[in-house]
């Protein structure tokens, strides 16, 4: 009925806290990385406002595939109250249930995959930097 409304009021909330932060970072870190035992390469480390950006990309992408999908199954209409869960009082409380088990599972869910994204990009920043060689 509405559960995608949870992960799509977060979106909201990560989009405004990228733009805030994408606005405060100064320039990125750099880093050496050695590519096949040839020549150094400067790369840049993956500021924090890209990666909250991978979460805000998630929960947009997940919110309107599944409005989508309530539309197609008739559950959003273009008029007023917009979802139909909302025309009347019995729906209501079922459809705020929903908001609130499935909705919050879902932003859970997503948020948590994220974080296992960051895990795995530190890891591999790390790896690259303990790969170079010693500067003597």
């Amino acid at each position: 009925m509405a559960c995608f409304l949870v992960p799509a009021a977060e979106a909201v909330a990560t989009t405004i806290a990228t733009k805030v932060m994408k606005s405060k970072e100064g320039n990125p870190d750099t880093v050496k990385v050695q590519l096949d035992g040839a020549e150094l390469v400067e790369a840049e480390k993956i500021p924090f406002s890209r990666k909250l950006g991978w979460l805000n990309k998630l929960l947009w992408g997940g919110s309107s595939l599944l409005a989508f999908e309530h539309v197609w199954h008739g559950e959003i209409v273009p008029w007023f109250p917009f979802l139909t869960a909302a025309s009347n009082p019995a729906s209501a409380a079922e459809m705020l249930h929903e908001m609130s088990t499935a909705g919050i599972t879902m932003s859970v869910l997503v948020t948590a995959v994220w974080g296992c994204m960051l895990v795995v990009s530190s890891v591999i920043e790390k790896r690259a930097q303990k790969a170079l060689p010693t500067e003597s």
